[in-house]
């Protein structure tokens, strides 16, 4: 896990947050005890999660997509091509929704703002590492030179709300 003790408090803070302002019918499948702790759902979030992302169009319209998720200190990373339609869409509106869902005894799904980030800039160092932990042994040591240094678009979700779901939560 990459998260630090602060990380995981605010995370935690932000999904009670959530919670409290969650609609009835979503409280009512999300009950107590099927919500995730905070370190747990770091726990659960290890390498890369598929999300299903959401941006909108100029008109206002939903498109959605899956992206590689990387959840490192507490929020969720995703990549895509500078050029991409949903780059675009980002650039303009930058709020999204986006779900990571492996089945349906777990769930994770976030509101909020797409920032984009700079992988050069010495402050991302370390996702930048998390990236190399995930895909070189996939892909191969030349992932890095081949893919990560062409220049892909990487952006970091920063919440509003997130609401975490399973159906064998402590």
């Amino acid at each position: 896990m990459h998260e630090t003790a602060e990380d995981l408090q605010a995370l935690q803070a932000l999904l009670d947050r959530s919670y409290l302002v969650a609609g009835d019918h979503l409280r009512s499948i999300i009950t107590p005890e099927r919500r995730v702790a905070a370190g747990e759902l770091a726990a659960r979030l290890q390498g890369m999660c598929l999300l299903v992302l959401a941006t909108a169009t100029e008109d206002g319209r939903p498109m959605v997509g899956p992206v590689d998720g990387i959840f490192y200190r507490g929020a969720f990373h995703f990549g895509s091509s500078p050029d991409s339609v949903r780059f675009r869409h980002i650039r303009r509106r930058p709020a999204v929704s986006a779900t990571h869902l492996p089945g349906e005894e777990f769930a994770v799904t976030v509101h909020g703002r797409a920032v984009p980030i700079d992988l050069a800039a010495p402050e991302q160092a370390g996702f930048r590492a998390a990236l190399l932990d995930v895909y070189v042994p996939r892909y191969g040591p030349e992932w890095e030179s081949s893919f990560l240094d062409a220049g892909p678009a990487y952006a970091r979700i920063d919440a509003e709300k997130m609401f975490s779901f399973a159906m064998n939560a402590a």
